[in-house]
């Protein structure tokens, strides 16, 4: 499968793109860890997006108005996986540690590395499969987790990083001659519609089911609730047409190495806000996701 409409790669776009990308999507994913226990998955859903969509359509409307790409089922599919990625890793985390799930979903630089040389052929070098091993051993030494925190749950968070991979092998194959704004746009309504279908059945399950992060009712909301999902809409506004962007531009197995930066990113978070701090063997790991970037540009 090649790109339908090959352009000229924009590599240190690509790079800083997808750095503040992981960036903003860390801090989102610290402010749902900080929140779970206020809102079920399903009106984060809705709501998050439904402060985005606006903001997306008035850029569009700006910009000339929304026109429906030519690759609208490419860019249906691809919204569906980003939806069902995310369910993935979100069910995952009231059965794992956090530091199991998210070390079981990074491994998608792997998966994205084995995807681009399947799928379109690219040529990964000695040197780039040494890149994605000293990157997933950084997240192995920051993250340590336990062998006692796998169980079947932890299947999850991988099926959710084999789900983003795919789609960012799409990104680049399918979808890269579509406007980030509209597959942001495209994936923002994914969310709304299967949040909606999601909150219409629990609504018909009787009342001791309507429990948990997946079945609960919708919380109500006050002005500190209002905020949060707004830095939600924020953090998912900035991570979805980042993503768009980044995979747009660079080879994904280079982007995919930078992905790695996610789990700095969630060092900074615990110590902010969890007050964890990292020590020895977690900075040696950050050293190895630092360098495994750095390998990365140079194999290409």
């Amino acid at each position: 499968m090649q790109p339908a409409h090959p352009r000229p790669d924009n590599l240190p776009l690509a790079v800083g793109v997808i750095l503040v990308t992981v960036l903003a999507l860390s801090l989102g994913d610290a402010l749902i860890k900080l929140t779970s226990s206020s809102f079920v998955i399903w009106q984060i859903f809705v709501i998050r997006s439904a402060i985005v969509l606006p903001v997306l359509l008035a850029v569009l409307l700006a910009q000339g108005g929304l026109r429906l790409p030519a690759s609208a089922g490419w860019v249906a599919l691809r919204s569906a996986m980003l939806v069902a990625m995310w369910i993935c890793y979100y069910l995952a985390l009231p059965h794992l540690s956090l530091s199991a799930a998210a070390a079981a979903y990074y491994t998608l630089p792997i998966f994205i590395t084995l995807f681009s040389a399947l799928v379109i052929g690219d040529r990964i070098t000695r040197l780039g499969w040494i890149a994605v091993a000293l990157g997933f051993l950084g997240v192995l030494l920051i993250l340590r987790p336990g062998l006692g925190d796998f169980n079947a749950f932890a299947l999850l968070p991988l099926v959710a990083a084999m789900l983003y991979a795919g789609a960012m092998i799409l990104t680049r194959t399918r979808c890269r001659a579509a406007s980030p704004l509209v597959l942001s746009l495209a994936l923002n309504i994914g969310f709304v519609i299967t949040g909606g279908i999601a909150a219409a059945g629990i609504a018909l399950l009787p009342g001791e089911a309507r429990q948990g992060f997946l079945l609960a009712p919708w919380a109500s909301m006050g002005a500190a609730e209002w905020l949060s999902m707004a830095l939600l809409a924020g953090a998912l506004l900035i991570g979805s047409i980042g993503a768009a962007i980044a995979y747009q531009n660079g080879p994904p197995a280079v982007v995919g190495a930078f992905d790695f930066a996610y789990v700095a990113f969630a060092v900074l978070w615990g110590a902010v806000f969890f007050a964890e701090v990292p020590d020895l063997t977690s900075a040696l790991g950050m050293a190895l996701i630092i360098g495994a970037g750095i390998l990365s540009l140079r194999s290409h």
